[in-house]
């Protein structure tokens, strides 16, 4: 079996911050918020009246405008988000190749909108005006499988659906297949378009989501002592990977290496982490020591921190269970405090800041920690971003199920 080394090569981001990456980028280390008040309907009624909603998006300059009519919102940011991928790998998909290129992207909710609007036809014009499209619109992998017929890619095809783990889950299963010599890039993340009324209506039920509606631009606030829940946020992310003998053999840029992946599970609650934080414990050692890199090595994590009290808690025990005495010098933050919770995307999106930040030797803020909560007492770089140099990072996703992933990003060299 071979064992390829791994490497980032393209990145493509719509974000509530911006429509591309660099714009996205920016406005995080700026500590620019993506969250104001809801505007895809009428919130008044509900208990959260804020979200992180992408701003501005035209699907037509990715997607035919016959074809985006077929499609589920969180589809399209998946198409436009593997475009400039791909455009920024300098990589095409040709008929010499196309075999040895795989499309691994999820959700993990898939296309709620348009099952909503559904719904409505049927009950108040009946089943026969319900659209022919409706279900390739809204089944999750119709993402990679949309993103595969625009770029001709015929390699394994599939999303992996684990709540809030997703777009890392998607990547570190890709980086597997490539690993194993089936296949020599591919384009993986997530996205997801989830704020609409079941969706923000479910979560309220759950008590997951903050109520501090009155100052959108602050409710986001991991680790923070006055934190409260978290922010519903959208969008995707989606990176090229390959190996790095086809990266080299091609002359591309290599952002950074993905050296390791570790998946791993509570197995204790539907909702509600580990409360030692054991499952996200042994994700982290799993990354690192499949990616040969020592606690010593790490100098950033990109955690979960969703801004909820119980995940920021338990993510920073795990934290110190892991890495001792050291995780009082790591740097810690959450870009969520910016960009809200993007559910099936936030493991993507996250990864492409954890490799900016070994790009640019820059950690991105967490915004709106203003009060310290001393059983959250780590470095969470708060509120302006540090320049620093990045060698290693590990992204941590973590999602309802008690479901753990986190990526091991290192300097290329």
């Amino acid at each position: 079996m071979a064992d390829n080394r791994v490497v980032v090569t393209g990145l493509g981001c719509v974000s509530p911050l911006g429509l591309d990456v660099e714009s996205t980028w920016e406005a995080c280390l700026a500590g620019k918020s993506g969250v104001g008040n809801i505007t895809k309907f009428d919130a008044s009624g509900f208990k959260t009246r804020i979200a992180a909603e992408v701003k501005g998006f035209d699907p037509t300059v990715w997607i035919d405008r016959k074809e985006v009519k077929k499609m589920d919102t969180f589809i399209q940011y998946a198409i436009a988000c593997s475009s400039m991928a791909l455009d920024d790998a300098g990589f095409k998909v040709d008929p010499e190749n196309a075999e040895r290129v795989g499309v691994y992207i999820g959700a993990g909710l898939g296309g709620l909108p348009e099952i909503e609007r559904q719904k409505k036809i049927i009950d108040e014009e009946g089943p026969r005006r319900v659209s022919p499209f409706f279900i390739p619109m809204v089944i999750v992998n119709l993402a990679p499988g949309y993103v595969a017929m625009q770029t001709g890619a015929k390699g394994p095809n599939m999303s992996i659906v684990s709540a809030c783990a997703t777009g890392a889950h998607c990547i570190g299963e890709a980086a597997h297949a490539i690993r194993r010599g089936d296949i020599d890039v591919a384009i993986a993340g997530g996205a997801e378009s989830t704020i609409t009324p079941l969706g923000v209506g479910g979560f309220n039920a759950l008590r997951a989501l903050s109520t501090r509606n009155e100052e959108p631009e602050r409710a986001s606030r991991p680790f923070d002592k006055d934190r409260e829940g978290f922010v519903m946020g959208e969008g995707g992310g989606i990176l090229i990977i390959e190996s790095l003998e086809h990266a080299q053999k091609r002359g591309a840029t290599i952002y950074a290496e993905l050296a390791g992946y570790g998946a791993t599970c509570d197995a204790y609650h539907i909702t509600s982490p580990d409360p030692q934080g054991d499952g996200a414990a042994r994700c982290m050692k799993m990354a690192m020591r499949t990616g040969g890199v020592t606690p010593g090595e790490v100098d950033y994590i990109n955690a979960h921190g969703t801004s909820t009290p119980l995940n920021d808690y338990f993510e920073t025990l795990a934290i110190k269970s892991v890495f001792g005495e050291r995780a009082g010098k790591l740097m810690i933050s959450s870009t969520k405090s910016v960009t809200g919770h993007c559910l099936g995307a936030a493991g993507s999106m996250e990864a492409i800041f954890s490799v900016l930040a070994i790009r640019d030797s820059i950690v991105p803020p967490t915004m709106n920690y203003e009060t310290p909560d001393p059983e959250c007492d780590l470095d969470y770089v708060p509120n302006v971003a540090r320049k620093a140099e990045v060698r290693a990072v590990l992204s941590n996703s973590f999602g309802f199920g008690g479901t753990n992933a986190t990526l091991l990003f290192k300097k290329f060299s």
